[in-house]
């Protein structure tokens, strides 16, 4: 249901440099996107060649454009990727409207394709980035190409133990009590009870990116807007979740048109495992793909293994939009 700030398992995510308080990979940059009412970091990756088609990847609730920075190198030589960083989240601004809310959230991304100009994209989203890019598919089929999601936060009727403090933020005076009870608690402290609840081996962390995590939880528990932004997202999940007929997410799952990835972890323990087979018959023609050892960011634990997932994906579409090509005679 969630997943936060957290360090990459990978050298080759390892933060080599740093712009400003913002910590990037060597071969990334980042640049601010104004908007009316809102403004966003994005981080970019260039492509290894011209002429490869755009991406997007959406992070979960807590996390940020970071998150992706093993995937984005993985798949350099396969997508034009760029990652957002959601309003409140990152090094992004809060909302002006201060509306954390899915609809809200994929407002923003479509905003940001539309003015960017660079759909239909390959969108990636994570947990609470997963439900943000469902929505996205489903009232803009024009700007998705095809959708990948890991651990995507999709309503459950049984929501695991561990993930009820997520659920809890949402609700009035609750952000507010957790920051008096945690207060104690070192920023090592924190980032290690978040590598333990979203990681399925904690121990592949290195020592590396674990520092720079730590680094980022004290930069982001520093910012006045930190509980703001936690809980008004957890509200937002829980209302997304709520939400019935057209506007329902399972609803909108079924409407998808892009093909479709689906990647979920054993020891998940945010987002079910279980969940899975009703995913996978949710978005038409999907393909799910089953990682017994990740936990809740397969993205980050196992890049290689979704690169390959998703480069397979990619390979698949391009025959299919071959093969109508020539059946439409324009081969």
């Amino acid at each position: 249901m969630s997943s936060t700030e957290l360090p990459g398992v990978r050298s080759t995510a390892e933060p080599t440099s740093q712009v400003g308080a913002a910590r990037v990979a060597e071969g990334e940059g980042l640049r601010t996107v104004a908007l009316p009412g809102l403004e966003m970091n994005v981080r970019f990756r260039p492509p290894l060649r011209e002429g490869l088609p755009p991406a997007l990847f959406v992070h979960g609730l807590g996390g940020s454009s970071q998150n992706w920075s093993a995937l984005m190198e993985q798949l350099a030589g396969s997508v034009d990727g760029e990652a957002v960083d959601l309003p409140g989240f990152g090094w992004s601004a809060p909302p002006a409207d201060r509306d954390y809310s899915v609809t809200a959230m994929a407002r923003a991304v479509i905003r940001h394709l539309d003015a960017a100009g660079r759909g239909p994209v390959h969108l990636f989203g994570n947990s609470l980035g997963g439900a943000v890019s469902t929505r996205v598919a489903a009232v803009r089929p024009d700007l998705v190409r095809t959708l990948t999601l890991v651990s995507p936060a999709l309503p459950e009727l049984r929501v695991q133990g561990s993930a009820v403090p997520t659920a809890l933020l949402a609700l009035p005076g609750v952000p507010a009590l957790f920051g008096r009870l945690t207060r104690h608690l070192t920023a090592e402290q924190r980032t290690r009870g978040v590598t333990d609840l979203c990681y399925g081996d904690p121990s592949r962390v290195t020592d590396e990116g674990f520092r720079g995590a730590v680094e980022e939880m004290e930069r982001r528990m520093a910012l006045p807007y930190f509980w703001e932004a936690m809980s008004r997202s957890s509200r937002g999940i829980v209302d997304a979740y709520t939400l019935g007929g057209q506007h329902g997410l399972w609803r909108q799952a079924q409407r998808v048109l892009a093909p479709t990835l689906l990647v979920y972890g054993g020891r998940d323990q945010l987002v079910s495992y279980r969940m899975a087979r009703k995913a996978a018959a949710a978005f038409r023609g999907s393909r799910l793909l089953s990682l017994p050892e990740a936990g809740h960011v397969a993205m980050m634990e196992y890049p290689e293994v979704v690169a390959a997932a998703f480069r397979e994906l990619l390979r698949d579409t391009a025959t299919g939009d071959t093969d109508r090509d020539t059946a439409d005679g324009k081969g």
